[in-house]
């Protein structure tokens, strides 16, 4: 397609095959749970949560609540809707907007909340893309709200193994409503969701991502856009923030991390897999970027924490 026909406006087109370019960002989701609670409250009540994880989940199973961060004005909670906060700054949670003791009295809610320890520099892209907090509706023909009531079923039984089958769940659940966000026009607002919803930049990002051991050029990612490399070059800078073949080098560093940590596979493996003919070049590229050998990476990611 000549440069000269396609909409080169700084609005993006997204319609759905380009909101499954937004799988990319799901796929780098790699989350330990670090707290998985249901509370239930009694009208008038308050919530405060200490902020202890970078990525935190709340879900009224009964009743509503209003949740806000700073700088931002509350929302509204209904059953089964699902709030996610980003970040770790201050958290407030009631049953009323406003002062607590303002309002009528308010029916009990219970409320779910998994907090996530995030890790990961794919994972992290996914976080900077998510604003301080989001709120997905409960739409009531989606796989989320059925998936509710099964973690408060789930939630309140202790048989053994019964933690791993709720990591599970909440892992569904983080994902379904990440999903449902997606989803909505507010999501499409800057950043790296942004290029991938562009026409442009979006085929030559989820070629990289499909494959990140082809040996990509310039040109050759251009070729999958359809435009010039030029123009690619150009908007791919503005709207990812760097040029296509830094973001290629940081893709594959990225991944490569979460290979030596996730997987037993050798240095040499990894290395084909991120687009490297040979061992000794990659560890090259990988201590220029993590300041660390692929070895050392590996031995640090699997040291115990310290008591």
């Amino acid at each position: 397609m000549d440069d000269r026909t396609r909409n080169m406006s700084d609005r993006p087109t997204v319609n759905v095959s380009t909101m499954h370019a937004y799988d990319d960002l799901l796929r780098g989701v790699r989350t330990d749970v670090v707290a998985f609670r249901r509370v239930e409250l009694s009208p008038p009540w308050t919530l405060r949560p200490d902020g202890a994880a970078p990525l935190t989940l709340y879900a009224p199973l009964r009743g509503e609540s209003w949740i806000s961060v700073e700088g931002e004005a509350p929302r509204r909670l209904g059953g089964n809707d699902v709030a996610i906060v980003r970040g770790q700054g201050p958290v407030l949670l009631t049953d009323r907007p406003g002062r607590p003791e303002d309002g009528a009295p308010a029916d009990g809610t219970v409320l779910l909340v998994g907090g996530y320890r995030v890790w990961g520099r794919v994972a992290r892209r996914l976080l900077a893309a998510l604003p301080p907090l989001l709120v997905v509706p409960d739409e009531g023909d989606d796989e989320c709200g059925p998936l509710m009531e099964l973690l408060g079923a789930q939630v309140s039984d202790s048989p053994p193994g019964q933690q791993v089958v709720l990591d599970r769940l909440l892992d569904w659940l983080l994902v379904c409503t990440l999903r449902g966000w997606f989803d909505q026009p507010e999501a499409v607002s800057g950043g790296l969701l942004r290029a991938l919803g562009d026409e442009t930049v979006g085929p030559a990002l989820r070629a990289m991502h499909a494959a990140p051991e082809r040996p990509w050029t310039l040109a050759a990612l251009a070729g999958e856009a359809g435009v010039s490399r030029s123009t690619l070059a150009g908007r791919f800078s503005r709207l990812v923030g760097e040029p296509p073949l830094a973001y290629l080098t940081d893709w594959r560093m990225s991944l490569a991390a979460e290979l030596l940590t996730d997987t037993e596979a050798t240095v040499a493996a990894v290395a084909r897999r991120v687009g490297y003919a040979d061992a000794f070049g990659f560890s090259t590229a990988f201590k220029r970027f993590h300041g660390v050998s692929p070895s050392g990476y590996r031995e640090r990611a699997e040291a115990p924490a310290p008591a």
